[in-house]
């Protein structure tokens, strides 16, 4: 039985650069038939562009995968830190993050 366990194991690495995250607050999902695409943005306050950070592509499977293991760990989040908040009210992304409009 430990043999098998070996086996199944899968040693994954993780570079210095990917290690450091990238840190994005706006995400666009889109799909096909065959394909789910994970667009992560970085929105500056004022800046009315933005470039894709990361892009992740998903089998429709590995998708709903991704989904139940976010809903998962979101719940064991929550248990332990309380409900997080969002703001349901507004759904559209504000532009200048409700802060002053930069001026030069």
């Amino acid at each position: 039985m430990e043999e098998q366990n070996q086996d199944n194991q899968l040693n994954i690495e993780l570079s210095e650069e990917v290690a450091e995250g990238i840190f994005s607050n706006l995400a666009i999902i889109t799909h096909s038939n065959t394909e789910f695409v994970l667009d992560f943005i970085r929105v500056m306050p004022g800046v009315p562009k933005a470039r894709v950070k990361s892009r992740i592509i998903l089998t429709p499977e590995h998708a709903k995968r991704l989904l139940g293991a976010m809903q998962d760990n979101i719940e064991k989040y929550e248990a332990i830190n309380g409900r997080i908040k969002t703001q349901e009210e507004n759904p559209g992304f504000p532009m200048n993050f409700g802060g002053p409009t930069a001026q030069a």
